[in-house]
C-alpha cells in the first residue's frame, strides 16, 4: 500500500457478534481493504471496528458498512451504556502513512454526501471536518442521543444535519462523519459498583470539566462485571500520555476511597503511546502485542504481499498461522521451485567447467528449463493459495433459500476445480523438472552431487504434496469427466516417478 488511512466505525451493536461479522463481510467485499481489529462491548452494546486500506478503497468500505448496519440494527430497539444516534454512530478517518489530515477530511466530506444519498441517513461532519466549531465535539452532535435528535432535528436548524434531509432514518437514525488524528480509547475499571464515583471522577479529569486536555470522560456501569468504569478518549496522546490520565484516575478513586481494578485499550494503541508508559504500570489486562497498532498493520501488509515476495522468515511465519492459507499446497510449489532453483546453480557451474565442454549443448537447454520451472512454481505459492482462498469465500455464500444454496454449491463446486487444478499443475511440471535432475546427473560437476540430490528430493517432495492435495479434492467434486480426467493426469506423474527411481 502506498498510502494508508485507518477507518474506525463504530456501530450500535456489541451483543449479536453474527451481525458484526455481516457488518464486516460486506466491508471486506472491497478489494485490497484489510481488517485490523474488532472490538464488542456488551455493557455498551457497542463494537469497533478497525480497518485499514489506500485512500481510494477505504470510502467504498466505509459505505457499505453503513448501508449493511442500517439493514442491520433498528435503534429502535437499542439499549448499552454508551450513548449514540446512529446504528453507524460514527465513522473516523486516520491518515496513517503518505496521506495528510486534509485529504482525510475529503474522504470524510465524500462518504456523508454519499451515505446520505444511498441510504437517507442524515450525516453530521466533525472533528477535522465540522464545518460548524460547535460540531468538532463529537458530544455536542450526540446530545440527546439519538431520541433526542429524533425529536429536534426537524424543529431546530442548530441540529439540521450536513447532508441528507432533517430526519433522522426511522431505524438506523444518523451517523457522524469526520476526520482525527489517532484516537485511543481507554478505560479503567473501578474496585466498585458505585457508577456515580465513576461519573465524579470522568467529570474531573475530562478537559471539557477543567481537567486534562484532550481527554473525553464519561462514567459507566458494567453491570455483567459488577464494576464502574471511567470511559476515555484521548485524542491526543502526545500532549496527554496515557500515563498521565491513569495517574490522574488513580489520584481522583483514592479520593473516594476507591482503587483501580484495571485498564482496558480499546481497539489498537500506537507504539509511541506506550513508550512511557509500560503494561504493568497500566495494569492493562488485555495487553498482548497485537494491540500495538504498528505491529498488527505490519503483519497485514506482509500477508498483502504475494506468498514469492515475503522473506524466508516471513513466508514461515505466514505458514505457521492458524489460517487455512498458505497451506501444504504452496510449500508443495515451493519445494518445487527449490528444486528447479538448485538445478540452475548446478547447471551454471557445470557450464563453466572446461572438462565438461562437450556437454554445454546438453546442459543449457537444462538450463533453459530449470529457469522456466523455477519462474513457473514461484508463481504457484500464490497461485495454489489464491484458488484456496476462492473456496473459502464460495463457503460463506449466503444458503438460506434454495436458490441461495445452489449458487454456492455451484460456486464452490468451481473452486474446488480451480484448487484441484493449481497442484495437479504443479505435480506435473515437478515431474518433468524431476526428469531434468535425472538428466543432469551424469553431464555436471561431479563436486555438486549433495546439491543436485537435494534438488532430486524436493522434487519429489513436491510432487507428493502436490498429488496428496489433488486427491483430498477429488472426494468432494461431483463431476465425473473431471475427476476422471485429473485422476489420468495423476497416473500420468506416477508414471514419470517411477521411471525416474533407480533401477
Amino acid at each position: 500500500m502506498n498510502n494508508i488511512v485507518e477507518c474506525v466505525p463504530n456501530f450500535s451493536e456489541g451483543r449479536e457478534r453474527s451481525i458484526v461479522d455481516r457488518i464486516i463481510e460486506a466491508i471486506l467485499t472491497v478489494p485490497g481493504l484489510c481488517l485490523m481489529d474488532v472490538e464488542l462491548d456488551a455493557d455498551h452494546n457497542r463494537s469497533v471496528v478497525t480497518f485499514v486500506g489506500e485512500k481510494e478503497k477505504v470510502s467504498e468500505g466505509a459505505l457499505c458498512a453503513i448501508g449493511k448496519a442500517a439493514e442491520l440494527i433498528d435503534l429502535t430497539r437499542h439499549q448499552g451504556s454508551h450513548p449514540r444516534i446512529g446504528a453507524t454512530d460514527v465513522v473516523p478517518f486516520v491518515p496513517v502513512r503518505n496521506v495528510t489530515l486534509d485529504e482525510c477530511v475529503a474522504i470524510a466530506r465524500l462518504v456523508g454526501e454519499e451515505a446520505a444519498r444511498r441510504y437517507g441517513i442524515p450525516i453530521y461532519l466533525y472533528e477535522a471536518a465540522a464545518t460548524r466549531p460547535e460540531r468538532v465535539q463529537l458530544e455536542n452532535i450526540r446530545k440527546g442521543q439519538f431520541e433526542g435528535l429524533r425529536d429536534e432535528i426537524e424543529r431546530f436548524p442548530e441540529r439540521h444535519p450536513d447532508f441528507g434531509a432533517p430526519k433522522v432514518h426511522p431505524t438506523a437514525g444518523a451517523t457522524v462523519v469526520g476526520a482525527r488524528k489517532f484516537l485511543i480509547a481507554y478505560n479503567i475499571n473501578l474496585n466498585t459498583s458505585d457508577v456515580s464515583i465513576a461519573k465524579q471522577i470522568a467529570k474531573t479529569v475530562r478537559q471539557s470539566g477543567g481537567g486534562l486536555p484532550h481527554v473525553k470522560a464519561m462514567g459507566v456501569d458494567l453491570k455483567s462485571r459488577g464494576l464502574a468504569q471511567v470511559s476515555m478518549n484521548l485524542t491526543d496522546y502526545e500532549k496527554t500520555s496515557i500515563s498521565t490520565v491513569f495517574k490522574q484516575v488513580k489520584r481522583e478513586a483514592e479520593r473516594f476511597g476507591v482503587g483501580i481494578a484495571n485498564s482496558e485499550v480499546v481497539g489498537l494503541i500506537p507504539q509511541a503511546a506506550l513508550d512511557a508508559a509500560g503494561e504493568h504500570f497500566l495494569q492493562i489486562e488485555n495487553f498482548h502485542p497485537k494491540i500495538i497498532f504498528e505491529n498488527r498493520l505490519q503483519i497485514l501488509l506482509n500477508q498483502k504481499q504475494t506468498l514469492p515476495d515475503l522473506s524466508v522468515s516471513a513466508f514461515m511465519d505466514a505458514v505457521a498461522q492458524v489460517t487455512t492459507v498458505p497451506g501444504g499446497g504452496s510449500v508443495s510449489a515451493l519445494a518445487g521451485a527449490l528444486a528447479a532453483a538448485l538445478g540452475e546453480m548446478v547447471t551454471g557451474f557445470s557450464l563453466s567447467r572446461k572438462e565438461l565442454e562437450e556437454f554445454q549443448m546438453q546442459l543449457r537447454v537444462l538450463q533453459g528449463k530449470f529457469k522456466a520451472a523455477h519462474q513457473s512454481l514461484r508463481l504457484a505459492i500464490q497461485k495454489d493459495s489464491d484458488s484456496y482462498d476462492a473456496f473459502g469465500s464460495a463457503l460463506k455464500m449466503p444458503k438460506a433459500t434454495n436458490e441461495e444454496k445452489k449458487h454456492r454449491h455451484e460456486r464452490m463446486q468451481q473452486a474446488l476445480k480451480a484448487a484441484t487444478l493449481a497442484p495437479i499443475e504443479v505435480a506435473e511440471q515437478a515431474a518433468a523438472l524431476l526428469q531434468s535432475l535425472k538428466r543432469l546427473e551424469p553431464v555436471s560437476n561431479p563436486n555438486l552431487i549433495s546439491d543436485l540430490q537435494v534438488g532430486v528430493a524436493m522434487a519429489h517432495a513436491a510432487i507428493r504434496g502436490a498429488l496428496a492435495n489433488v486427491t483430498v479434492n477429488l472426494k468432494s467434486i461431483k463431476d465425473e469427466a473431471f475427476s476422471a480426467e485429473l485422476k489420468r493426469r495423476v497416473e500420468a506423474v506416477e508414471e514419470i516417478i517411477a521411471s525416474c527411481l533407480p533401477a
